[in-house]
């Protein structure tokens, strides 16, 4: 199987999240639509690591997830910080800058 299967897959997945972050209200669907994006970079990644035969791309792509991981439980625990003082999820609601 060819490179341009996996490429197809990859901007279809990070087109899918694009639409999420872009259309979604809730901040719980953005970071899922923040997700599907980097997901679709490691996939990215993983494709050219094994079009070219090297490995760094699957290493680079192990560091990638640990990163992902980690930023995803910080965006969640600042989400349900945000719910707990402002009682809404809602990103259009939260203005806590505004004086």
């Amino acid at each position: 199987m060819g490179l341009q299967p996996f490429l197809v897959l990859s901007s279809a997945l990070f087109c899918i999240g694009l639409f999420g972050v872009i259309t979604r209200r809730n901040t719980i669907g953005i970071l899922l639509g923040i997700e599907l994006m980097l997901n679709s970079v490691n996939i990215n990644l993983v494709a050219f690591s094994r079009f070219n035969g090297s490995v760094a791309g699957m290493v680079f792509t192990v560091f990638t997830i640990s990163i992902t991981v980690a930023e995803m439980a910080l965006g969640l625990a600042i989400v349900i910080l945000l719910f707990r003082v402002r009682r809404t999820a809602m990103a259009d609601h939260l203005d806590l800058l505004k004086g």
